[in-house]
C-alpha cells in the first residue's frame, strides 16, 4: 500500500565562499559580493536507512540520495531528489518534484511554502501532491520550528486526505562542532491514524562532509516491523 511509499521535501543548502590571503580584503570582498540571481547546489548522501516519518521505505537497507537544487534570490526554488526504496509493485525508486519559497518575515521568522509531487517511475499509480508549510526561528543559539504537511484528496491515496505536523528544533552543543537536532510529529489519514515518529540525534561538519547519527522511533504503526527503532548514520556533501 502507499503508505510506505514517501519522502519530506528537500531543504535547500547554502555555501559560503572565502577567498584571498588577506582576512580583510576576505571579509571586505565577501560582504561587497552581488548575491547571484541564480545558484546551482548539487547534494549527494549516503544513508543507512531511509527513514520518512519514522518509517523505513528502503526496508532496513542503506540509500543513496542525491538532490539538485536551483535557487533564485528572491527565495523560489525548485529541486529535483531521488532514492532507491524498497521495491514496491515492482518499482525501487522515487523521484521527488519541488517547486516552493522560503524567506525571512518579522522579527527573525523564517516562513517556507512548497510543493511536492511525488513519483514513482514505473508504478504511476502511486504518485501523489503535497502542500506544505513551515515557520521557524532562532532562539540565542537555537533554532526552533514546525511544519505542516497536507495531502488532499487523490485516487492515488484511497481518495482521503493527509495530515501530518511537526515541530523540531536543533542547538550548538557548546563550543564543540557538534549539533544536536531533534524532532517530534503526529500523521493522520491516508498515511497512518494519529502515527506519531520522534528522532533525536547529532551532527558535524568534517571537511565539508556533514556527518551525522539519528535515534528514530515510532508509535501507533500496528506493529509494523519498518517502524522500529533504530540509529541512522549519514554522510552528505554539497557542491
Amino acid at each position: 500500500m502507499k503508505q510506505n511509499i514517501r519522502r519530506a521535501p528537500l531543504l535547500a543548502v547554502a555555501a559560503l565562499l572565502s577567498f584571498g590571503a588577506n582576512p580583510a580584503f576576505a571579509e571586505e570582498a565577501a560582504t561587497d559580493a552581488p548575491t547571484p540571481t541564480i545558484s546551482v547546489d548539487l547534494t549527494l548522501g549516503v544513508y543507512s536507512d531511509y527513514r520518512f516519518r519514522g518509517l523505513s521505505l528502503s526496508d532496513k537497507d542503506p540509500a543513496f540520495q542525491p538532490a539538485l537544487t536551483v535557487t533564485h534570490k528572491s527565495g523560489l526554488y525548485a529541486s529535483v531528489w531521488g532514492s532507491n526504496i524498497a521495491a514496491n509493485s515492482g518499482d525501487d525508486l522515487e523521484i521527488d518534484l519541488t517547486a516552493g519559497y522560503s524567506g525571512n518575515v518579522g522579527d527573525g521568522f523564517k516562513v517556507g511554502a512548497l510543493a511536492v509531487y511525488y513519483v514513482y517511475p514505473g508504478a504511476s499509480s502511486l504518485n501523489y501532491v503535497e502542500f506544505q508549510g513551515s515557520l521557524s526561528r532562532d532562539i540565542g543559539p537555537a533554532n526552533i520550528g514546525v511544519t505542516v504537511a497536507y495531502s488532499p484528496k487523490q485516487d492515488n491515496i484511497g481518495n482521503l486526505d493527509n495530515t501530518y505536523v511537526a515541530i523540531n528544533g536543533s542547538v550548538p552543543l557548546g563550543s564543540s562542532p557538534f549539533k544536536l537536532a531533534g524532532s517530534f510529529g503526529i500523521e493522520d489519514g491516508a498515511f497512518g491514524n494519529k502515527k506519531r515518529d520522534w528522532s533525536l540525534g547529532v551532527t558535524t561538519d568534517v571537511k565539508g562532509f556533514i556527518v551525522g547519527v539519528s535515534y528514530i522511533d515510532t508509535a501507533r504503526t500496528g506493529g509494523a516491523s519498518i517502524g522500529k527503532a533504530t540509529a541512522v548514520f549519514s554522510v552528505s556533501r554539497t557542491f
